[in-house]
C-alpha cells in the first residue's frame, strides 16, 4: 500500500517514539458486537507482552500488512525507545474501544514513569491486529492566559493551492481593521492546523495571542494530513508541493479577505516551515515579512543524526537498540547522498519520503536563500531546544545573515521546540505535558510586525 509522503519522518524532527504508527488495510469487514469483550482483552494482552519484552509473542497477534511494516526488531526498538522517554512502565489504567468506519479501534491507557500514554491496538474482521500506535494521552486543551475574551473572532475559511482546497480558519481581531495577518506554516510531517503535539497546539496559542494584539492569523490543515492517500501516489513530490505552494495560496487568500491589509501580511514558519520560509518569500516577493519559529539550518539529515544520537545518549551510555537506530540513520543518510537527479521519478520511499523529496531538500540552503530575499526576518530560537538547536542552527542563522539588512534576532532560555518553557534537558515526553507558547514570544512577534513598515520595508537591526 502506498504510505504518506512524510517529509522528513514525523518520528525523527517531532515527537520519535510517540509517532503514530497505525497501518490501516482497507477493505476490513466490521467486527461482530460480540467480538468487542474479547478484543478488549486481547489489546490488554498487546501491552502486558510488550511490557513484558515479548515481541515475538506480539507480532504473532499482527495480520501480515502490520508484520512487515512492524516485524520483531523494529517493535522492540520502539517499544525500547518510548522507554528511553517515557520512562519505564508502570501499569495499565483503563481499556476502552471505539468504531471508526470499518475497524475497531481499542486504547489502553498506562501510566509510564514520566507520563501517560494511550496505547491505540486496531483490530480487523478477523481479530488480527490491523495497527499499532503510542500517543500522549489527550488533555482538553484550554486558551492561554494571554487570549483575551471578546478581543478576537474565529472563522472557517478554505484555503490551498489549485485542486487541493485545504479547511483552515482564520482568526481575526474585532473592529474594522485593516489588519496585518500571519499565515502559519507547519513543521515536518501530517500536520492538523493547530500543530497538535499530546495536549500542546501552538499555532492555536499563536493564533489567539497575536489576535488578542490586533494581528489576524490564518492556519489550516497541512496536504499531507488532509490528503494522505491522494499523494500516495504523487510521482514528484517535494516540500513545494507539501507546504509552499499551500503557504503562497493562503497569503493570495488573505490580500482578497476584507478587514486585512494586502500590504501587510506575513509568513510564520515553525520548525521545517522555518526552514522553508526563505522559499516561501521568494515564490512570492510581495509578502512582507518573514518568521522563521526554530528553522534547521543544517541538512535534515544532519539534524537526524544528532537528534537519533541525542536520545540515545541521553540517559546514559548507548544502549544496544539505541546504537542499532544509529547505525540505521547512518545507513539511511548514505543512501540519501547516493541519490543522483536521475533517481528523481523513482517511486522507491527512502526514509518515509520520495527520492525527488531528498534530492530537492539537498539543493536547498535557507541561510543561503534568506540573502538573496528582501524581506524583513525575524528569527526565534528556543535554547533548550534538541531538535533545532542554538548552536548548529541558530547560530548559522545569525553568522549567514550577520551583513544583511532587516533581520532580528531572540533566543528564549527557557523554552523547548514548541516555544513551551520548561526546565532541565528537553526530551519528547516533555511534549505530553500540557503548556503554552510563551507569551514573550507572542509578544516580541507582535512588536516586530509592528515596525516594519508596509510594503516590506525595515530598517536595519
Amino acid at each position: 500500500m502506498n504510505r504518506i509522503p512524510m517529509s522528513i519522518p514525523r518520528g525523527v524532527l517531532r515527537l520519535f517514539a510517540m509517532a503514530v504508527l497505525i497501518v490501516a488495510v482497507p477493505g476490513l469487514r466490521a467486527q461482530e458486537p460480540d467480538q468487542t469483550a474479547a478484543l478488549l482483552k486481547k489489546a490488554e494482552t498487546v501491552v502486558d507482552q510488550l511490557a513484558a519484552g515479548e515481541f515475538a509473542k506480539t507480532v504473532d497477534l499482527f495480520d501480515a500488512t502490520m508484520k512487515t511494516a512492524l516485524p520483531e526488531n523494529r517493535l522492540r526498538t520502539v517499544w525500547t525507545t518510548l522507554g528511553g522517554q517515557a520512562g519505564a512502565f508502570e501499569r495499565r489504567v483503563s481499556t476502552s474501544s471505539e468504531r471508526r468506519g470499518l475497524l475497531l479501534i481499542t486504547r489502553v491507557t498506562c501510566h509510564f514513569e514520566k507520563t501517560d500514554l494511550d496505547v491505540q491496538v486496531v483490530f480487523d474482521k478477523d481479530g488480527l491486529v490491523a495497527g499499532l500506535s503510542f500517543q500522549p494521552v489527550a488533555v482538553a486543551w484550554t486558551p492561554p492566559p494571554y487570549a483575551k475574551a471578546g478581543a478576537f473572532t474565529e472563522s472557517d475559511i478554505t484555503v490551498g493551492a489549485a485542486g487541493w482546497p485545504l479547511p483552515g480558519t482564520l482568526t481575526m481581531p474585532a473592529g474594522d481593521g485593516p489588519y496585518p495577518a500571519v499565515v502559519l506554516v507547519h513543521g515536518s510531517g501530517p500536520e492538523d492546523r493547530d500543530e497538535t503535539i499530546g495536549p500542546n497546539k501552538p499555532f492555536k496559542d499563536l493564533a489567539l495571542g497575536l489576535a488578542s494584539r490586533g494581528i489576524a492569523v490564518l492556519r489550516f490543515e497541512k496536504r499531507t494530513q488532509a490528503y494522505a492517500g491522494k499523494l500516495g501516489g504523487v510521482a514528484h513530490f517535494t516540500v513545494k508541493e507539501e507546504s509552499i505552494d499551500d503557504a503562497v495560496a493562503a497569503v493570495a487568500k488573505l490580500r482578497t479577505t476584507p478587514k486585512i491589509d494586502p500590504k501587510r501580511i506575513f509568513v510564520l514558519g515553525h520548525s521545517l516551515g522555518g526552514t522553508i520560509a526563505p522559499r516561501i518569500g521568494a515564490a512570492d516577493p510581495a509578502i512582507a515579512g518573514l518568521i522563521s519559529l526554530a528553522g534547521a539550518t543544517r541538512k535534515i539529515e544532519d539534524a537526524m543524526l544528532a537528534q537519533v544520537t541525542y536520545l540515545a545518549t541521553a540517559s546514559g551510555p548507548i544502549t544496544p537498540d539505541g546504537q542499532k537506530q544509529i547505525d540505521d540513520t547512518k545507513k539511511l543518510i548514505e543512501t540519501i547522498h547516493a541519490l543522483t537527479p536521475a533517481d528523481a521519478a523513482s517511486p522507491t520511499s527512502i526514509g518515509g519520503a520520495p527520492a525527488a523529496y531528498w534530492l530537492d531538500l539537498e539543493a536547498y540552503d535557507p541561510v543561503a536563500t534568506a540573502r538573496t530575499i528582501r524581506q524583513p526576518m525575524l528569527i526565534l530560537q528556543g535554547e533548550r531546544d534538541y531538535q533545532v538547536t542554538l548552536a548548529d542552527d541558530f547560530a548559522r542563522w545569525r553568522t549567514g545573515l550577520a551583513g544583511r539588512s532587516g533581520v532580528t534576532f531572540h533566543t528564549y532560555p527557557a523554552l523547548n521546540h514548541l516555544f513551551v518553557a520548561g526546565t532541565g534537558k528537553s526530551l519528547p515526553a516533555e511534549y505530553g505535558i500540557a503548556g503554552h507558547v510563551a507569551e514573550d514570544v507572542i509578544a516580541d512577534i507582535a512588536q516586530w510586525i509592528a515596525g516594519v513598515r508596509p510594503g516590506g520595508g525595515r530598517p536595519a537591526q
